[in-house]
């Protein structure tokens, strides 16, 4: 029997053990430096402004231009967009490391944005063009969804085993070997592919798309900490109305960044508003469980990062489970569904921790994942199969932007839950300071003589573990609901077969020399 000519072989899995190198490190960027920062303070002497914008500044630029750069690989060409990423990736990160002010490293931390924006929705895109058969393509984004989501708990790891042994900068070191090897791989391995008809590039919806986005990441981000600041309301408004300008823009515009026509592909608009609220799931839990380990435990950094590692134990076997079920026949919408509800029982878990539960918080933590990682997988194999090959990197991108928006709403949403049944538990006699967030509670605890210190910590921890709680109980109940739209809205949608001229069509577009 001769094998189907559209199933992707060795060198396609070699490719994407290449792909899987930018995904890795564009994640770990995320959190690798959580235990850099005090060094960098000591040696850099940054602002409290400047601090937070080191901290922040990648993930506003890496939101800011997914977009953008998603439109921009459908018309130059994926990998080309890929290896210029990759390049800029690496610079920045040289530029980093040796950075001797404050400003250069957060202008280093700026391209490195831009370059992580280049390489998540190019990395994505590719895997779409690389794996034409469906079992082979759900196995690979299975595969993608699993190094994406824990490269974010890696990082943090790397960034305390590093600082450790060396100094700062070698955080950002770590990245120069893999982004020299896809250079010198990426070429040879990876196919070119691009829009063959891509039209004008509308330079008006660049601005427009960092003007809906950036204003409203950022108000959802600032929202837990400080609460609702009219200056946060006024800047999700900003971008809410920029949101509709966007919008206006792609239906009226002759070649618009993001065609409408994306949104009537079979499949395509369920899945991207329902991978919107798994990342809501996901981030909202992260705000609480960090914080627990450390602040309620009594852990420090460098081990709260090792024990939030082993629930990666259970993340590495879901999205596999997952493809192979719907491979055997089961209906992608009862197996989303099914993900939707694991992970409503980890917040379920998570909802009867107490102040002394380890091993609660972090299975809780594992089934929440596994279910997420369910879900996403699931729904970016359906979003990639629905949109035209064409376009896979606007929908890659936009796939990426709904996961930026949902984590950051996750965040505010069951950071401000959280807090508010925080100060609500907190003792009126309290101190101010102690009764607006658990590390200024523990901060004013540790001044206080004897019991008095003990108490109020003690009041702390049991308030800020009653907000997980009620956190835990919102998380639950919103995933319940995902779950119940994900049975109604995904039944009977099938991922439609390639027909031999839609292969052949691929063929034509895609050659190791990008010709």
């Amino acid at each position: 029997m001769t094998p189907n000519p559209t199933r992707a072989g060795r060198r396609e899995w070699t490719a994407l053990t290449v792909l899987m190198l930018p995904l890795l490190l564009v994640s770990m960027d995320v959190s690798v430096l959580y235990f850099a920062i005090p060094e960098i303070s000591a040696d850099l002497e940054p602002s409290g402004t400047q601090q937070l914008w080191i901290f922040d500044i990648y993930g506003f630029v890496l939101a800011g231009l997914l977009m953008t750069m998603g439109a921009l690989g459908d018309r130059i060409g994926r990998r080309r967009l890929l290896l210029v990423g990759a390049a800029a990736f690496g610079a920045a990160s040289l530029l980093a490391a040796y950075a001797h002010t404050a400003e250069t490293l957060i202008a280093a931390r700026a391209v490195l944005g831009i370059g992580g924006a280049t390489l998540m929705p190019s990395t994505m895109a590719l895997v779409r063009t690389m794996f034409t058969d469906s079992a082979q393509r759900a196995k690979a984004i299975g595969l993608w969804s699993g190094v994406m989501t824990a490269g974010i708990a890696l990082g943090s790891v790397m960034s305390g085993v590093l600082v450790e042994h060396f100094w700062w900068g070698s955080v950002f070191l770590v990245n120069l070997p893999a982004m020299a090897l896809l250079l010198v791989i990426g070429p040879v391995l990876l196919p070119e592919s691009k829009n063959p008809s891509p039209g004008r590039f509308d330079l008006l919806s660049v601005p427009l798309s960092m003007a809906a986005v950036l204003p409203v990441v950022y108000g959802l981000k600032e929202l837990p900490s400080e609460g609702w600041n009219v200056r946060y309301v006024v800047a999700i408004t900003v971008g809410l109305l920029f949101a509709a300008l966007f919008v206006q823009r792609q239906r009226t515009s002759a070649s618009p960044m993001i065609s409408p026509a994306l949104f009537r592909g079979h499949g395509f608009t369920p899945a991207l508003l329902l991978n919107t609220l798994s990342a809501f799931g996901m981030m909202g839990s992260a705000y609480f469980t960090t914080q627990y380990l450390q602040s309620v435990l009594g852990k420090s950094a460098l081990e709260a990062a090792l024990w939030s590692l082993l629930p990666s134990v259970l993340i590495g076997a879901a999205a596999p489970v997952a493809a192979r079920l719907v491979q055997r026949g089961v209906e992608r919408a009862y197996v989303v569904t099914a993900g939707f509800a694991i992970a409503a029982g980890g917040y379920g878990l998570l909802a009867l921790a107490g102040t002394d539960s380890l091993w609660l918080v972090l299975a809780a933590c594992g089934v929440m994942a596994s279910g997420i990682v369910i879900v996403m997988s699931l729904l970016t194999d359906l979003a990639l199969s629905s949109a035209p090959v064409e376009k896979a990197g606007a929908a890659s991108s936009l796939l990426e932007t709904g996961t930026e928006f949902g984590g950051a709403l996750g965040m505010a949403a069951l950071g401000s839950i959280g807090t508010a049944v925080y100060r609500h538990e907190m003792p009126d006699t309290a101190p101010a300071m102690a009764q607006e967030t658990l590390g200024g509670a523990l901060g004013v605890a540790a001044e206080l003589p004897g019991r008095a210190g003990d108490a109020l910590a003690t009041a702390a921890r049991e308030a800020f573990t009653s907000g997980m709680q009620g956190a835990a109980i919102a998380g639950a109940v919103l995933l319940l609901g995902a779950a119940v739209l994900a049975a109604a809205g995904l039944r009977h949608i099938r991922i439609r077969p390639q027909t031999p001229t839609e292969n052949a069509g691929r063929a034509d577009r895609l050659s190791p020399s990008g010709a």
